[in-house]
């Protein structure tokens, strides 16, 4: 028996009561190995689950009320009805919840009631998709306690609209298909326009992946992200005067970039060569890994880096730390800012034996210039959502 598991339900037990079946979810976190800001412009992504994850305890109820508490928020019990309309309300953390009760409610598919207690290892705000995981793992506790089943690329949609609309953040679907169709093993190449997805293994004999958090929180919903949208929105306004049949920036070369160039503002095009670009890098790093050439995937992570930090303007002077110096070690393949930007993580591609040496070298570069440790970890790819005890 997996102690954590017991504690956690030690825990659900305390604030809950001792009485009925628990069932006990997983979710994990991801990191994204290239294809920034890609997602929601029907590009291409290239994410992987990760060890640390959301686990979740949850206790059918008759009475069609939901109770939530959180391990990162002990005291607070939000509570509220599958009876009446649901709101986004204070606290915000618990809103990702909220909002995938309505959506599957929406749906038309039947819930119960629930006692529900989530236990986080991933950190808040490190853009390891703590909020993707909390949906999904919501809603693997509805259907497990419902006995139900859904569509996989159903589930990821309903916790997308989630996201949108109780969390206020306009994000692409990346996060959510992840967490929930991860392969131990495997990053995950996803086609955001039709969401086909296309497994790539990584020889973990080979290959580690170190995430390095720079401890500045990022958020997301703060309106940086929702402006890059409207940014790249409004090239494709542009592109599709000339072309009609441009539905996204996913439909414009390089090429037609170029030419628009003094036709657009300088910062439309930047945004829109990051995008196009950074679609073009991803494709190709699903090539090279398959052939192991993982000097060229590192080259490419660092040509993604550069291009967030330049183009779409969403890294910090922490993340270039952490990024400039992670290559610095041998051993290490390349680096770059994942997530959203603004904060959060670095990932970076490294041989197994210089993990040690890369996390250390870190630690030390970073609290020399910043005054602070960056919270380092390595892991495989993980898989995806599912229940890990039921009773």
């Amino acid at each position: 028996m997996d102690a954590s598991i017991e504690s956690i339900k030690r825990q659900f037990a305390d604030i809950f009561g001792e009485a009925g079946k628990l069932t006990v979810i997983r979710a994990p976190g991801r990191v994204n190995l290239i294809g920034e800001h890609t997602d929601y412009n029907d590009g291409f992504v290239l994410p992987m689950a990760i060890e640390p994850e959301v686990r979740m305890v949850c206790r059918e109820r008759q009475d069609g009320t939901i109770r939530l508490a959180s391990t990162i928020f002990p005291g607070q019990i939000v509570e509220f009805s599958l009876s009446g309309k649901i709101e986004r309300a204070e606290p915000q953390w618990a809103n990702y919840s909220r909002g995938v009760t309505a959506q599957l409610m929406a749906a038309g598919i039947p819930l119960t009631g629930m006692d529900a207690m989530i236990a986080n290892t991933l950190p808040v705000g490190g853009g390891l998709s703590s909020s993707a995981a909390i949906e999904v793992a919501t809603a693997w506790c509805f259907l497990a306690l419902g006995g139900l089943e859904i569509d996989i690329t159903r589930l990821a949609v309903i916790c997308q609209i989630a996201e949108h609309e109780y969390a206020g953040v306009p994000c692409g679907i990346m996060d959510q298909t992840i967490v929930i169709s991860a392969q131990a093993g495997h990053a995950m190449l996803l086609d955001c326009r039709d969401l086909s997805r296309q497994f790539v293994p990584l020889d973990v004999n080979e290959l580690r992946v170190v995430v390095a958090n720079t401890m500045v929180k990022h958020e997301l919903s703060g309106g940086e992200y929702a402006q890059r949208r409207k940014q790249c929105e409004e090239g494709v306004a542009y592109f599709k005067t000339l072309q009609p049949g441009v539905r996204s920036l996913r439909d414009v070369t390089l090429k037609h970039l170029e030419e628009a160039r003094g036709k657009l503002s300088d910062v439309v095009y930047r945004r829109c060569r990051h995008v196009i670009s950074e679609n073009a890098r991803t494709v190709e790093a699903v090539t090279m890994l398959g052939r192991k050439s993982y000097e060229r995937v590192g080259e490419l992570m660092v040509q993604s880096h550069a291009s967030l930090r330049d183009d779409y303007e969403v890294s910090c002077e922490e993340l270039d730390c952490l990024a400039a110096e992670a290559i610095k070690v041998k051993g290490v393949y390349g680096a770059r800012m994942t997530g959203g930007g603004f904060g959060g993580c670095i990932v970076a591609l490294v041989q197994p034996r210089a993990v040690d040496a890369l996390i250390d070298h870190l630690s030390k570069t970073y609290a020399a210039q910043f005054g602070k440790t960056p919270s380092s970890f390595v892991t495989t790819p993980a898989p995806g959502a599912g229940m890990i005890q039921d009773g």
